[in-house]
């Protein structure tokens, strides 16, 4: 048998022009018009001409029935590279990945990652209802249907056996709600209390109100490029460290207790030549906060079983010990479908170029993005992380 090949780096090729379309709580516009919207900043905002981006990532719950092929007829482009990563809270990890092997290879030279949806009054139920075939055929005929039930289930199985608390959710969210007060895209504009957080009416026990992530429309957008393209520009920009991906991961674990980075944790740091203790924020995909707790463990910052503990002995606020989800999160900024795996990311990418305002974290260097999504019934089935590190000047 060969030895395994080793991993090329990311030398060379880096990420700019990080963009948010504001979100709004519904939309008439089609989630065509968001993802045209975030393609519109982002040519705009680096002055590239509209036929430089040779390459397209798109993501999108809503886009149907056209895929990123009929997207690209709608906008008028005609790239020699495009990609469609239907994997929602993993999308925006898998697309740097993507986008930036194919730009390293020299398949496109400028590649725009979108991701978008809209958020008419009845989408979320129709999203749910066409979600997968698993689910149409082995979850709804039992009157079980959406991501709350998933993550009530997942939830209750995590606070029995590791012993976490509602307190201990709720602070994550409070902090969250404090580091998204300074956000001015976060939809949620109220202070929350965990008293608030502890009343709140409950949803699927043990989920409650702000538990659960609220639906909304929206976009983000970053691209990828050579850094002496970056550098030719004068844009700001940031270095990819390493990404995993890791799909259907422990699939014999009878409820999901562990996802995808802790098979691949070891790799994504030793890629990027740093530990966890090196990393100066964290960005994850949050639309529960059970799930923050199974990434804080899988991706080393504590042992399986002890995130309740890591929760209570740190503060996650943006000035805090742990600033994590700078932006608020998805649970204090809303879900703007495929884009909450994308607003981490972007979030990142600010820090790391100094334009995250009032969110702005002091002497950021290296921060970590992990992506989570598709779920059905009891798992998530896609995860990935990145680790970005500050471009120098």
């Amino acid at each position: 048998m060969s030895a395994p090949r080793t991993r090329l780096g990311y030398d060379g090729v880096v990420a700019v022009m990080p963009v948010t379309i504001p979100y709004a709580r519904y939309s008439t516009r089609s989630a065509h018009w968001w993802l045209g919207r975030a393609l519109g900043e982002l040519i705009r905002g680096s002055g590239l001409a509209k036929a430089a981006v040779d390459g397209v990532c798109v993501s999108s719950f809503t886009l149907g029935p056209d895929t990123a092929v009929g997207l690209m007829q709608h906008l008028g482009m005609s790239p020699r590279w495009l990609d469609h990563i239907p994997m929602g809270g993993a999308s925006g990890v898998v697309a740097l990945r993507r986008a930036s092997r194919a730009v390293q290879a020299g398949d496109a030279e400028v590649i725009a990652c979108i991701a978008g949806d809209t958020n008419h009054v009845d989408s979320f139920r129709n999203t749910v209802s066409q979600f997968s075939r698993f689910a149409q055929d082995a979850v709804y005929p039992y009157g079980a249907g959406g991501p709350n039930a998933s993550f009530a289930l997942l939830t209750d199985h995590y606070m029995k056996q590791y012993g976490a608390t509602r307190e201990d959710f709720g602070k994550l969210c409070v902090a969250q709600r404090e580091n998204a007060l300074r956000n001015p895209h976060a939809l949620m504009k109220k202070p929350l209390t965990l008293a608030q957080y502890i009343d709140a009416r409950p949803i699927t026990d043990p989920i409650h109100l702000f538990d659960c992530v609220m639906p909304c429309a929206g976009a983000e957008g970053f691209l990828v490029m050579t850094e002496e393209r970056a550098r030719a520009m004068k844009l700001p920009f940031v270095r990819i460290g390493s990404t995993i991906e890791r799909h259907n991961a422990f699939p014999d674990d009878p409820i999901q207790f562990r996802g995808g980075w802790a098979m691949d944790r070891d790799a994504l740091y030793e890629h990027a030549a740093v530990a966890p203790a090196d990393v100066d924020f964290v960005e994850t995909y949050d639309d529960y906060p059970v799930i923050n707790m199974l990434q804080f463990e899988d991706l080393g910052f504590c042992a399986k079983g002890e995130a309740p503990a890591f929760v209570r002995e740190h503060d996650f606020t943006i000035a805090g010990s742990f600033p994590f989800n700078t932006s608020g999160g998805q649970l204090s900024v809303g879900q703007a479908g495929a884009a909450g795996g994308y607003l981490g990311m972007v979030q990142a990418m600010r820090q790391l170029t100094d334009s995250a305002g009032a969110t702005q974290i002091e002497g950021a260097r290296v921060g970590l993005v992990s992506g989570f999504g598709m779920i059905n019934y009891d798992r998530g089935l896609c995860s990935g992380a990145a680790i970005l590190e500050r471009g120098q000047a």
